[in-house]
């Protein structure tokens, strides 16, 4: 084992001596960020598409769920298609697959290739995040991480920022096929820039493709996926037989699928990186803040736009402010974080996310929207200082052998916590709305329906506070790691 570890450390230190940082990293950044601006920029065009194809709100959800459900089994794959695959083969075949998509999308004429379109864009997304994590940690030394995560951190949070307001702008002024259209353009550039400079910077290996691994990781992530976002859609909620029968199916699956892992001398997705207690917790403080996220960006818009009845562009704007700075923020924490260490900025962090939490459970349909904006500064603020410092953290304490295992599992539990953020938040905003219905004096009022929204976005926050009070205890457990340089 020492021997094997000795190796791999050579391999990764004589890549950093010959690689050109700055080509990669720009290659990866633009490919990232309109990788991410094509999710939440569709997302706001959800109402526009079931008027242009006729569907329901349960069937447009599918454009969200058959993207995250595609992740999710196509993320836990990636360690091992990091060691078969050269950086430059996974790069270009991840941007070829995303410009498919992007094209797909383009032209689309009906949901069902427009569906095929979000799964091919699924697909390169989930080969490139895990493969951009990887890179940065193989080719940047120890001491500069930060500064290069938070650079990441301003393209991940950034991206997803502009989305709403940019495609807000777009289907005013065209119509929602150019959100599929500019980022071909701009994914083509990425594909061609990284053809030209893309470097291979990790050494490769043959590791045996288990069978039996890879379909109880489909079925297991899959199904945790499939089943918390099929509750959250409807359908009869948590006591649906496809829901329950899913999250059996997928929590069966997960557990002989870890216990096969933990057996195998080779596994595909190597489980011992939990042996590293830093790892373990920087791991489950990205998938709680993950959950807070999506479940945010997800309820609040729906309380600007069906609450308080804001334009889709309205509200995108609305929203922009305290995401721009959250893109801004990374790298600046990246540089404090490689200053200080983590603790003493993800505590204070995610003291900031519970009090903005807390107080937007209180919103109404009187509050204002400087009251909103500066209320998601202080969350978003917040956000920053949490997911690159705990996220590097994690994986510094990682040896390089175990670096494309740790990126896997972190980019997974991103996409199955958020996944279930989701869900519930959605859950409990019906709840709290058909709470809300039951106990007016008159239910059939059609002017108590955004007073109900709003009771139920009060209970989405609410669950938002307790999953970050949760990620608040874990922060006290958190330390600076020190690297063992005969990693």
């Amino acid at each position: 084992m020492q021997a094997s570890a000795a190796t791999t450390g050579a391999g990764v230190t004589a890549a950093k001596k010959d690689i050109k940082v700055f080509p990669v990293v720009l290659a990866f950044l633009l490919s990232g960020f309109i990788g991410l601006f094509s999710e939440t920029a569709l997302n706001v065009a959800l109402t526009d598409l079931m008027q242009v194809f006729n569907i329901g709100s349960s069937t447009i959800q599918w454009l969200t769920t058959g993207y995250l459900l595609t992740m999710g089994i196509l993320v836990p794959l990636s360690g091992l298609l990091i060691q078969r695959y050269t950086t430059r083969q996974l790069f270009i075949t991840a941007l070829a697959l995303s410009c498919l998509g992007a094209l797909v999308g383009a032209v689309a004429w009906s949901f069902s290739i427009l569906m095929v379109s979000r799964i091919i864009q699924a697909i390169g997304t989930a080969l490139l995040l895990p493969l951009m994590f990887n890179t940065i940690l193989v080719i940047f030394p120890v001491e500069k991480r930060g500064a290069a995560m938070g650079l990441i951190g301003l393209v991940i949070m950034f991206a997803p920022a502009i989305g709403p307001t940019i495609a807000g702008l777009l289907i005013e002024a065209l119509n929602w096929h150019y959100i599929f259209w500019i980022s071909l353009v701009f994914l083509v550039i990425a594909l061609i820039l990284g053809i030209l400079t893309m470097q291979n910077v990790s050494e490769t290996s043959k590791p045996r493709i288990d069978l039996p691994s890879m379909l109880l990781s489909t079925l297991g992530f899959g199904g945790i996926v499939f089943g918390f976002s099929s509750a959250g859609e409807g359908h009869g909620g948590w006591s649906s037989p496809t829901v329950l029968v899913s999250l059996a199916i997928g929590l069966v699956a997960l557990i002989l699928f870890s216990v096969r892992q933990l057996k195998m001398s080779v596994p595909m997705l190597d489980l011992r990186a939990f042996k590293y207690p830093m790892f373990t917790i920087g791991a489950l403080m990205v998938a709680l803040c993950m959950m807070v996220i999506l479940s945010s960006m997800l309820v609040l818009p729906m309380y600007l736009q069906a609450g308080l009845a804001f334009s889709t562009l309205t509200a995108g704007l609305i929203l922009l402010p305290a995401s721009a700075l959250n893109g801004l923020m990374a790298p600046v924490m990246g540089k404090l974080f490689d200053k200080y260490g983590p603790k003493w900025i993800v505590l204070p962090g995610l003291v900031l996310v519970v009090a903005a939490l807390w107080l937007f459970s209180g919103v109404t349909l009187a509050s204002s929207v400087g009251f909103i904006i500066a209320v998601h500064i202080l969350m978003m603020i917040g956000v920053s200082m949490i997911m690159m410092p705990a996220q590097t953290n994690g994986l510094n304490q990682l040896p390089p052998q175990l670096y494309p295992h740790g990126t896997a599992i972190m980019n997974t539990m991103q996409q199955v916590f958020g996944a279930i953020g989701t869900a519930v938040a959605v859950s409990v905003m019906s709840n709290g709305q058909e709470r809300f219905m039951s106990q007016a004096d008159n239910p059939s009022d059609p002017t108590l329906i955004t007073s109900a929204l709003t009771a139920g976005v009060q209970d989405a926050f609410l669950f938002g506070m307790i999953v970050a009070v949760i990620g608040l205890v874990l922060s006290l457990f958190i330390k600076r790691v020190v690297v063992n340089r005969s990693h």
